[in-house]
């Protein structure tokens, strides 16, 4: 029971950094659930593939609700979401048994080199300039493919990538942003598939899990996170955007560096 109220304790830092920063809960929920599981002694090895794994299970629910808004708000750019969701299911699928052949710190060194390079981005500011080219479906679903298999190796749904390359593209932000939710809602599910898949054969993993995602975090995430994103994004409307993604970017970056050198 303490267990699962930590995990919730840890979906309230999720749900309120996604509504301040509009970044995926995952590159919060991966490094908070990292000592969670030490302090229930398991695996260090194993630790790293449950917290991805988990962290992508919990963007299901999560992004079904950014999506049904954005859907709300006809901010979905129906003509590149199949092109683009289809790289992604196929990307993550692809990503997951990747996963399960990486060893927990080579897992982590990729978490933490992603988490930099995502702060570095943020410090940078800015967003690209739209080139107004409509990419081949072909390119759309290549795109989406890698897209989906760092995703998958990351434990996030794909926005901090999916968003700037919509963008780039000619796309308006506000359907950049809607197509990313909606198609990061497939690319979740289908990494939370193949990570069951390629967990099953596990035989450290602890009781109430299957394959590689471990439902009491989940669950106590999701829980949390899903009342206190609203909350994060009211105080996000109050606070100025330029500082709040500074601050979130040196926080990345200490949590890049702790878990590169633990």
């Amino acid at each position: 029971m303490v267990d699962f109220l930590l995990y919730m304790l840890a979906g309230v830092f999720v749900g309120l950094a996604s509504g301040l920063f509009g970044i995926g809960g995952g590159t919060i929920a991966v490094p908070a659930m990292l000592p969670l599981f030490a302090a229930q002694g398991l695996d260090r090895d194993v630790a790293m593939h449950l917290a991805v794994a988990s962290s992508m299970a919990t963007i299901v629910v999560t992004g079904l609700s950014s999506a049904r808004a954005h859907w709300r708000l006809g901010n979905i750019l129906w003509d590149a979401l199949p092109w683009l969701v289809g790289g992604l299911v196929l990307g993550a699928l692809l990503g997951t048994q990747v996963v399960a052949m990486l060893g927990g710190d080579t897992l982590r060194l990729i978490f933490s080199v992603f988490v930099l390079l995502l702060a570095a981005r943020m410090l940078l500011g800015g967003q690209p300039r739209p080139a107004r080219i409509m990419l081949p479906r072909a390119v759309m679903t290549l795109t989406g493919t890698v897209i989906g298999a760092i995703s998958a190796l990351v434990g996030i749904g794909g926005g901090a990538m999916v968003v700037p390359f919509l963008a780039w593209t000619g796309v308006q932000m506000r359907e950049a942003v809607g197509t990313s939710a909606a198609s990061g809602v497939f690319l979740a599910l289908a990494g939370t598939i193949g990570f069951i898949f390629a967990g099953s054969g596990e035989e450290q993993l602890p009781a109430l899990s299957t394959g590689y995602i471990y439902w009491p975090a989940v669950v106590g995430i999701t829980a949390a996170s899903i009342f206190m994103a609203p909350v994060g994004a009211r105080l996000a409307n109050r606070l100025p955007q330029v500082w709040l993604r500074r601050a979130f970017a040196v926080f990345l970056i200490g949590v890049g560096l702790r878990l590169m050198f633990s």
